[in-house]
């Protein structure tokens, strides 16, 4: 198995287990892509390293709608309205937890990591234009988010 697909197969499942566990709805994953990050101002960009026998930069980009809409249903349904920090917060958490599912899951096939605390990323926070691998996720009825492991 490359590298990419022994970091994409448990970024995959944990999205997955995540999402269904807090959310209760099974996300759909998209195709895969290669692509150019950059920075957009209507999206909550939070970034994860992983480091250890891998070390990768992970960045989960999260519009601005999908955002509000996922923290609503992880806060019970509680109408989020605004991109404040308490909402930033739940979004950095569920990347956390997605993150720290995936150590686990690498860890079980071998390969041994830590994770980073999550940070919200802004536009002069972090070297856009990088490559990445996507993995594009839609939420019924919530929107869609990115999982983007830089290569």
């Amino acid at each position: 198995m490359s590298l990419q697909a022994e970091l994409i197969n448990p970024f995959l499942t944990s999205s997955i287990q995540v999402i269904e566990t807090i959310i209760q709805v099974r996300p759909k994953i998209g195709t895969l892509r290669i692509q150019q990050i950059h920075y957009s101002h209507d999206c909550v960009w939070l970034k994860i390293r992983i480091y250890g026998q891998v070390e990768k930069d992970i960045l989960f980009g999260f519009p601005e709608i999908a955002a509000k809409n996922i923290v609503s249903m992880m806060l019970g349904g509680y109408a989020v309205h605004e991109l404040d920090d308490m909402c930033r917060s739940a979004v950095a958490e569920l990347g956390n937890m997605i993150s720290g599912n995936a150590s686990t899951l690498l860890y079980s096939n071998g390969i041994s990591v830590e994770i980073t605390p999550p940070s919200i990323l802004t536009g002069d926070a972090f070297e856009w234009g990088k490559s990445a691998v996507t993995i594009p996720l839609e939420v019924e009825r919530l929107g869609g988010f990115d999982i983007n492991i830089i290569v």
